[in-house]
């Protein structure tokens, strides 16, 4: 039930990101030529998500237990550091390269557009880099 959940809302998502047309690398890339052509429709999109998502996120706290899972996995760490920083520069730099982030460039692979196909391989390789180089440095202290 939990992974008929996970794919019923992803595809949501998905379906919201084409309809919205923000799946669009062009119309990201207009909404950060904050210097040119600036299409603010990005902004409007975000501040439309914000109502539903607070809505929803207060009544999952009010809850004592999730409505599939066992118990509410909500992060407890609330200090910026360094690895938030340099994951959320890294973000950052790709969006504005590609104009594109995972969530679209998920919702992009049902195009078969190249530039889809491109950027998922090169999102898994940095995630395959990422999980290679953690599993070295944490097998680097240890016998």
């Amino acid at each position: 039930m939990i992974r008929l959940a996970a794919f019923l809302c992803g595809s949501l998502f998905g379906l919201g990101l084409v309809v919205s047309d923000m799946a669009n690398p062009a119309r990201v890339l207009a909404f950060l030529d904050v210097a040119g052509r600036w299409d603010p429709s990005l902004a409007l999109v975000m501040a439309g998500a914000l109502i539903p998502s607070a809505i929803a996120y207060r009544w999952v706290r009010a809850r004592t237990t999730p409505v599939l899972a066992a118990a509410l996995h909500i992060p407890n760490q609330r200090q910026i550091d360094q690895n938030l920083v340099i994951g959320a520069a890294v973000f950052g730099i790709g969006w504005g390269l590609a104009g594109v982030c995972p969530g679209p460039a998920i919702a992009l692979l049902a195009t078969g557009q190249a530039f889809a196909l491109v950027f998922a391989a090169a999102m898994v390789g940095g995630m395959l880099l990422h999980w290679l180089f953690h599993r070295f440095r944490s097998t680097e202290g240890s016998p």
